[in-house]
């Protein structure tokens, strides 16, 4: 049963339908603080997730060889896209969101991939569906609902509507893991855990708008560095040591 992928889509929703009611009540002053601090928590966890590093250049790697790769495929582009499709048809739907400023469609790109294709959400799936532990996804529905909240601010009833895609996607990773998971090392596995932590830095600093880094585009790293870790461990490494 996978628990942890159904609470987190169920914080995601009752954030997205709080920050809508909520939204007008709430100070531009509140919303921009309140919003610093959750890019303080995402950076938190993943400088939680970066220490667990085990191969540093097959991260590395899997980062920068990932990010082309969303480059070449445009994917922050493809991404964009789609949710901007799917904002206008709630908009139509239910009111709200629609804009097609500048900073509606950054929010939403941070939106998508923070709640979609964060590290944490990927790993806490796989764990779930391979051992039955829930504790990351729930840590995670812990602070995706406020974040929820304050996103549901600038993008309106959208905000909500991520959850089905959040879901499907989730627990699409949450049937292949009986797969994946018994192939990976512990050294695969932190890697992952590390390169997630790097995407989650990004998506902090993002929020913060220190940064507009092109996380979406990043997202590939996430399939690279498994293999990359273990292409490193088995034949590089003992080449150069």
């Amino acid at each position: 049963m996978p628990i942890g992928i159904i609470a987190n889509s169920i914080a995601i929703v009752i954030g997205g339908i709080a920050g809508m009611a909520m939204g007008p009540r709430l100070s531009e002053k509140f919303k921009a603080d309140l919003n610093t601090v959750f890019g303080v928590c995402a950076m938190t966890m993943g400088v939680s997730s970066i220490v667990l590093m085990q191969n540093m250049p097959a991260v590395i790697l899997a980062v920068i060889a990932g990010t082309i790769l969303g480059f070449a495929l445009h994917l922050g582009e493809k991404i964009q896209r789609a949710g901007l499709w799917m904002g206008n048809k709630m908009a139509k739907i239910l009111g709200g969101g629609g804009s097609q400023s500048e900073d509606y469609k950054s929010t939403l790109v941070t939106a998508l991939v923070l709640f979609c294709a964060s590290g944490t959400g990927i790993y806490g799936s796989m764990v779930s569906g391979m051992t039955g532990d829930h504790s990351v996804l729930l840590a995670k529905s812990i602070l995706d609902l406020p974040t929820a909240l304050i996103f549901a601010c600038v993008l309106g009833s959208v905000t909500s509507v991520i959850a089905l895609p959040q879901f499907l996607i989730f627990l699409l990773l949450f049937v292949l893991s009986g797969a994946v998971y018994p192939l990976c090392t512990d050294m695969m596995i932190q890697d992952f855990k590390a390169c997630g932590g790097v995407l989650l830095l990004a998506t902090g600093f993002r929020m913060m708008k220190v940064k507009e880094f092109p996380i979406a585009d990043m997202i590939p790293a996430m399939i690279l560095v498994m293999p990359l870790s273990s292409l490193w461990t088995n034949y590089i490494q003992p080449l150069v040591s």
